[in-house]
């Protein structure tokens, strides 16, 4: 008899997580698909969220870092994959209004606990940082890429990737001083992911600079 109570118990204990995560999966899933159509305000779409999502997912990422929040669909992604691999998320937004916006849609779609939404300036904001990040995502001011680029990667991990959104508007002010830069790391091996409309560039830190 004691034998099948602890091992009723065990199983409670087991089973706990994995019913907490399957209501936040629900929750999560319910408040993007009623949001569907309404990412506007230099949100990414869809297919770019899932592209991020599975990118933590599949390299099992914890420690990540947004510039850029908008009002939180790709934090959202993010912070999701993160709920799932132990992790949070740090997302920093200039806009006030849409900083509470975003501060609103990360409760509604159950994840705050998952994310640290900073507002303020990031071009002053990414030099406190202390990291080490093993994911970075970078949707902001495109003339400010490589200044990003060349503030944060000192501070990812060996194995962390540095993303960027719409690298593939090249006319854009900044995109091709950004490409043209993060391809000219040794240390870094770049790629675009062309699935996205906007293109996201995808670079995984290979090893430390000397």
């Amino acid at each position: 008899m004691k034998k099948i109570v602890y091992f009723f118990l065990l199983f409670l204990i087991i089973s706990q997580p994995l019913k907490s995560q399957n209501d936040l999966d629900g929750k999560v899933r319910k408040f993007l698909e009623e949001h569907k159509y309404q990412w506007r305000e230099e949100n990414v779409s869809e297919e770019d969220g899932k592209i991020l999502y599975n990118l933590i997912i599949e390299n099992g990422y914890k420690t990540a870092l947004e510039i850029g929040t908008s009002t939180g669909h790709s934090a959202i992604w993010i912070a999701w994959a993160l709920s799932k691999t132990g992790g949070k998320l740090i997302t920093i937004e200039i806009d006030e209004r849409r900083y509470r916006k975003a501060i609103s849609n990360f409760e509604k779609a159950g994840l705050l606990k998952f994310i640290d939404a900073r507002l303020g300036d990031a071009h002053e904001l990414i030099y406190k940082l202390d990291g080490p990040f093993d994911f970075i995502f970078i949707d902001a001011d495109k003339s400010w890429y490589k200044n990003y680029a060349d503030a944060l990667i000192p501070k990812l991990k060996v194995g962390g990737c540095f993303t960027a959104h719409n690298v593939l508007n090249t006319f854009m002010w900044g995109i091709k001083e950004f490409l043209d830069y993060i391809n000219s790391l040794p240390n870094m091996e770049t790629k675009i992911d062309h699935s996205s409309r906007s293109g996201i560039s995808i670079s995984f830190k290979r090893f430390e600079r000397r």
